[in-house]
């Protein structure tokens, strides 16, 4: 059967606007939805301006989120442009979220997409995937910030290598900087200010606190990207980020098996009630292919693609189950710097990234600029 119109509506609520931090449906931006006997959805979405770099990215989001929902046979989006009392209704519900959230200002372009690497729990490989997925897209000669946010089990310095310590400059922390080709890394991690082998016993609230300061404190400078290595579950640090930097977007690592499947989703569950837009989904540890060819599915296979369905987004990418991840994580060498398989795997993560899944779009007079626009009227008036 069709779906009616409020199963619709509900779908739509997971499109997030990356740049407000909101649904499109609560900012008013879906003005109509018709659904035909047929399982024909058509949905027409008014973005702030007809040119908004975003349109893609919104129109892709909203397709994908309509055709995972039952009985939905095609997809028809017709994106319009606001009129000036809907941007000023707009502008009005920005303002009103900024003065409740009061998200961080922090050293983080406008420009630059934050993406939050998340699981439901340990050992699925994350860490792994934010080091080397960061390698990658600083080997296409982008500025990639690299944040630790797992300020208990840190282990990004380790998977890169990198030795060094944070220096403050002008009251700022100083990422650690490694050149990777034409582009640049800047790593931030505990590890560059706690020893490797003991406990940091603290918890959720000054956690949580670190962390701001980490968002907070940071002279980024110049990014392209901001990848964001979350602690696995869904704990404070989690909510605190939704809070801190609402236009962070979420790539879900999972592996194949159903059990890891079912607990990412409840990573993915928690980053659409903080109103972040989840990007997609990474399986870790897919299939072994072996030196003849032969592939071995030693954990199972599809789970990436079920999560990606079930979410309603798309499947970002499959790294392959190789011994080389561990003993390059161990000695400081990432594999996304070789060749072979896993390195070919993150060059292809990279480049949906970059082409589709998370694009660095100019965003002048677009959502983001009018939200600027909304703190930069907030602090004038002293809110």
């Amino acid at each position: 059967m069709a779906p009616d119109e409020e199963s619709v509506r509900a779908a739509l609520a997971g499109v997030i606007d990356p740049e407000l931090g909101a649904d499109i449906v609560e900012l008013g931006m879906v003005r109509g939805v018709a659904v035909a006997a047929d399982g024909a959805v058509t949905v027409e979405v008014a973005l702030t301006v007809a040119g908004c770099p975003l349109r893609t990215q919104l129109r892709t989001d909203v397709e994908t989120r309509l055709r995972a929902l039952p009985g939905v046979r095609r997809v028809e989006v017709a994106m319009g442009e606001m009129t000036a009392a809907e941007r000023n209704a707009v502008m009005d519900k920005a303002r009103r979220r900024a003065q409740e959230q009061r998200a961080l200002a922090v050293d983080v372009p406008v420009s630059a997409r934050v993406l939050a690497v998340s699981s439901g729990k340990g050992g699925v490989g994350k860490s792994s995937v934010t080091v080397n997925l960061a390698l990658a897209l600083a080997r296409r000669g982008l500025v990639v910030g690299l944040l630790d946010a797992d300020i208990w089990g840190f282990s990004v310095p380790r998977l890169l290598g990198m030795r060094g310590e944070l220096r403050a400059e002008a009251k700022k922390i100083v990422p650690v900087e490694q050149p990777v080709g034409e582009g640049l890394l800047k790593v931030v991690s505990m590890g560059f200010l706690a020893e490797e082998d003991k406990a940091i016993m603290w918890r959720g609230l000054i956690l949580n606190r670190a962390v701001q300061q980490f968002l907070e404190d940071v002279r980024w400078g110049q990014l392209h990207y901001l990848l964001i290595d979350m602690p696995p579950g869904t704990g404070d640090i989690q909510m605190g980020l939704a809070r801190m930097l609402p236009r962070t977007e979420v790539l879900v690592v999972t592996t194949p098996p159903l059990a890891s499947q079912k607990v990412a989703a409840r990573a993915a569950d928690m980053a659409r009630k903080g109103h972040l837009r989840v990007a997609g989904v990474v399986e870790n540890m897919g299939p072994f292919v072996c030196e003849h060819g032969t592939s071995y599915a030693l954990f199972g296979e599809g789970g990436g693609a079920r999560l990606a369905a079930e979410l309603g987004v798309p499947l970002v990418g499959t790294v392959p189950l190789h011994p080389d991840m561990a003993a390059a994580g161990d000695a400081g060498a990432p594999v996304a710097l070789g060749t072979g398989p896993l390195a070919r795997s993150f060059e292809d993560l990279a480049r949906r990234i970059v082409e589709d899944v998370s694009p660095v779009v100019e965003v002048s007079g677009c959502s983001a600029r009018m939200l600027d626009h909304v703190e930069q009227a907030l602090d004038a008036a002293g809110a």
